[in-house]
Parts: structure tokens; sequence; C-alpha cells
């Protein structure tokens, strides 16, 4: 399963992938994938990798589970199957999008654009049962994406982190806040948006802002 990790990521995180750790979690993956419908499909587990290389990433959006309903988790966080309904977070998400650039509000879910442009969007646990959320949580997975995040934190310099709410902002902590931008909000989530805690971050302006002062291209959001 591993084989899916694209070769530039494989070589960065060769050490933590031979670590026992590792090799009980893709054991345990592989177990659940024959026995029970798992997302994503296997060759989209690692596919924000995929999608965003080690050296031309640029943001690191992190999320929590992948979805667990059928036909919708693709391997990036937030995203969608183009498909697929669009979740309440995504709306959300696409509605700060409008208000802080204007920008009319997309009609598919699918955020691939965005991974192709370096955004990187990476979920704290990779895989999930179906209809079981965090059924796959606490098996080794946030282990791999704390390392991910500490590599890019130690080995890049001038990245955005955006962390949306208390499990994100506590992967945080990897990050190295003198080398990169680090924006902190609440979840796009429904309960945290509607109580005030998402709206007005205007995270994409200020994202884009920091990259075009540093001569880098900034997101088409």
């Amino acid at each position: 399963m591993k084989d899916f990790l694209p070769p530039d990521w494989k070589i960065k995180l060769n050490d933590e992938l031979e670590k026992p750790y590792f090799k009980e979690l893709l054991s345990f993956v592989e177990k659940e994938y024959e026995e029970k419908e798992c997302f994503p499909d296997p060759e989209n587990i690692f596919k924000a990798f995929e999608l965003s290389s080690f050296d031309e990433t640029k943001v690191v959006i992190i999320g929590q589970d992948p979805y667990h309903g059928f036909g919708q988790a693709h391997g990036l966080c937030f995203s969608v199957q183009p498909d697929a309904k669009i979740p309440p977070s995504l709306r959300n998400i696409y509605r700060e999008i409008h208000d802080d650039l204007g920008k009319p509000v997309p009609a598919t879910g699918n955020l691939r654009h965005w991974a192709e442009q370096g955004v990187m969007m990476l979920n704290t646990t990779l895989t999930v049962r179906e209809g079981k959320a965090g059924s796959h949580a606490g098996k080794g997975w946030e282990i791999f994406t704390d390392a991910v995040i500490r590599l890019l934190s130690e080995e890049r310099e001038n990245l955005v982190f955006l962390l949306w709410g208390g499990p994100a902002q506590k992967k945080g902590k990897k990050i190295d806040a003198t080398r990169h931008l680090v924006l902190t909000g609440g979840h796009p989530s429904p309960l945290a948006a509607n109580r005030g805690y998402w709206f007005g971050n205007r995270h994409f302006s200020k994202t884009n802002e920091y990259l075009t002062a540093r001569g880098k291209k900034p997101i088409d959001w």
C-alpha cells in the first residue's frame, strides 16, 4: 500500500516508513480493507502527497478524518469526488472565500485544483471504515502525519499552515512559526461557524499576500 506514496516523499520519509509502528499500521489498514468497506480507495490514500510534491508544496491544510460515506473521500481533506454533494464544512469554506476574495461559489466540492497549485490537504488520519468516523484513529496515522508536518516545518521555509479547529491546532505544535506563517481559527463546520468562530478569518487573502510577498504565485482559490 505504501507503494502509492510518490518517490520524492518516500525518500524523505524513508526512516519513518521503516519504523515498527508504521509496519503495524499498514498491516491493520490492509486487513481492514480486506474485511470491511473503507475509504478512500487504496490508490487515493496518499493522494495528497501525489498531487503536492515535497518541493512544490506552498500551503498545508490539516484536516481530521476522511469522509466516511460512499463516493466522497479521495485523499484530500475537505474535498470530495466531483459528483458528491458539497459537505457543510466545505460550503462554509466556499462562503468565506467568496466573502474574502469575491470569488463565485463553485458547483463542485472537488479541490484537486488547489492541490495542483501546491496546497497540501492532509488529513490527520488517512483512512476510515465506512460509516464509522474515527474508526482508524489511534492506529498510527497520527504519528505518521506528525512526522510529515515536522519534516515540512524543518526542511522548508515560508510555507503557510492553515489550522482550523482544536485538533488541527494541536498538530500545529510541530510547526516552527518563526519559519512559516501559521494561521489558526475555528473549524468551518456549521457548529463552529454558526457560533462566530469561522467567518471573517480572511485566511485565503492572507495566504496569498504572504506568498506574493515572498515571490511565490498566489493560490487561485
